[in-house]
């Protein structure tokens, strides 16, 4: 049965999940009254639309992006039925709301370290030992952040959405039936996560970044920008060929992942479990036969358009 699974990726949101496949997303929420509202969407990767950004490390960097805008988006559309408010990001906000997230990130973990670091060096050192010393910064701030927003009560509550997630996709890619008891009793971490990615983005972007010498601060900022692209595409392979096999190669990568998921997961409850198969039976309908059962009132809510507005290009 597994070797006819359909792949599934997925996000915590606000009180609920996201699924997707290659051609569809579904987000499951628990609303305010108890229920579970499930809102399903076609999409369609720019990969499909031009065959060359399938080929390796470009189909990271293509995956890299589309899964920061269907993360903000999914986390909008879930506030909406979570949080009961009336508005998504629309227009001008999404794009706003992506490039700020990326200019955090970019800041924070690509900047930052290279400044400290250019502040820190006395009498100069071997540029070896600079790009590594470098590279110990930026996981040192990438793993306070992980523990310092783990410690936030709402967070929290996403972390358990997440551990749902994990244990749904892993029930799922078993064969079982999707129900909360054939689910509850796997593990929350999994090792195609993406806390797994972000990892391997930070020891790549060492690895590579170490190659390139430590010019002037902004020769170096520049080149560690123009390399973000490349550092996406080879972490989306690494953690695509560790998720793949199972050998003592891709465990040794994996292992580190999945440590640190540790801190961005936690043991879901039994209806957050049932918001986690409820989005995944949903992004499911219409590829395969899904065996299961209702576990909770649920309110289907359909999309009035496309993630990327690409229905009518397809059809």
């Amino acid at each position: 049965m597994k070797e006819n699974k359909v792949h599934i990726g997925g996000q915590a949101v606000i009180e609920g999940v996201m699924m997707r496949n290659r051609s569809k997303i579904a987000i499951a929420v628990r609303q305010p009254n108890g229920g579970i509202a499930v809102e399903k969407k076609n999409f369609f990767s720019f990969s499909e639309r031009f065959p060359i950004l399938k080929w390796p490390v470009l189909r990271g960097m293509v995956a890299f992006v589309e899964a920061l805008v269907l993360g903000v988006r999914s986390i909008s559309a879930s506030a909406e039925h979570a949080l009961e408010e009336e508005e998504e990001l629309k227009g001008w906000e999404l794009p706003l709301t992506v490039a700020v997230s990326l200019a955090f990130g970019v800041g924070l973990f690509i900047l930052l370290p290279t400044v400290l670091m250019n502040w820190l060096r006395q009498s100069g050192g071997p540029a070896l030992l600079l790009n590594l010393g470098e590279g110990a910064i930026r996981l040192v701030i990438f793993l306070s952040y992980i523990f310092l927003i783990s410690r936030w009560k709402e967070i929290g509550r996403v972390f358990q959405y997440h551990g749902a997630e994990h244990k749904a996709i892993a029930c799922y890619e078993a064969g079982l039936p999707l129900t909360v008891d054939n689910t509850r009793p796997y593990s929350p971490l999994h090792r195609r996560c993406g806390t797994s990615f972000l990892l391997i983005v930070m020891v790549t972007s060492i690895l590579l970044f170490s190659f390139f010498g430590w010019p002037g601060i902004w020769q170096r900022i520049l080149i560690r920008l123009s390399l973000l692209p490349l550092v996406a595409g080879l972490s989306y392979e690494a953690i695509k060929f560790a998720g793949a096999r199972d050998n003592l190669l891709t465990r040794l990568i994996s292992q580190p992942g999945l440590w640190l998921q540790r801190m961005t997961t936690r043991k879901p409850a039994d209806d957050q479990i049932e918001v986690a198969i409820q989005a995944l039976q949903a992004v499911l309908q219409g590829d395969e036969g899904i065996a299961g059962e209702e576990v909770a009132p649920r309110v289907k809510v359909e999309s009035m358009e496309d993630v990327f507005a690409q229905t009518e290009e397809k059809s």
